[in-house]
């Protein structure tokens, strides 16, 4: 007996029954997330922040500081988008700080979340970076763009 409804919760195969939960996605269910705390996730932006320079740099003795604006804007976004949603879910500043960013389950995001989430951190910065800083207190460290997304970042185990 064979059921493959991936919209419903449970998963129907020979004849077992599968639920998609938090806890029994992880390899280890035992071992507790560990979020990503403020500063870890500081220092990651810092080091795509200056990886992103370089072409940033050359793309301005190229075409001029104001035409390669929006030639930024999107490299910017494929960088965060492709990366975080790829399987090593994370950037280059994230892997090198041991973090990665994941479904409210654990699972690995889509580009759409990951698209969602880069764009949302434009409106974590414009309202005076309040975005950012709602980590501090939540539960779970998730940030506006986090919440707006659906993701978290961990500490990579």
């Amino acid at each position: 007996m064979r059921d493959f409804s991936f919209l419903g919760k449970n998963y129907l195969l020979m004849n077992q029954s599968y639920s998609n939960t938090a806890t029994e996605t992880l390899l280890f269910p035992e071992m507790e997330l560990q979020y990503a705390g403020f500063w870890e996730r500081f220092g990651a932006a810092i080091l795509d922040g200056l990886i992103l320079m370089v072409p940033n740099l050359i793309l301005q003795y190229m075409v001029g500081r104001y035409a390669a604006i929006p030639i930024n804007l999107v490299i910017g976004w494929l960088y965060a988008a492709l990366q975080e949603s790829s399987p090593v879910q994370a950037t280059l500043g994230k892997k090198a700080l041991g973090l990665k960013v994941t479904t409210l389950n654990g699972d690995r995001i889509t580009f759409g979340q990951a698209t969602g989430r880069h764009f949302g951190k434009w409106i974590s910065a414009i309202i005076l970076f309040w975005g950012y800083l709602r980590m501090i207190w939540d539960d779970q460290k998730q940030t506006l763009h986090d919440k707006m997304a659906s993701t978290l970042v961990v500490k990579q185990q």
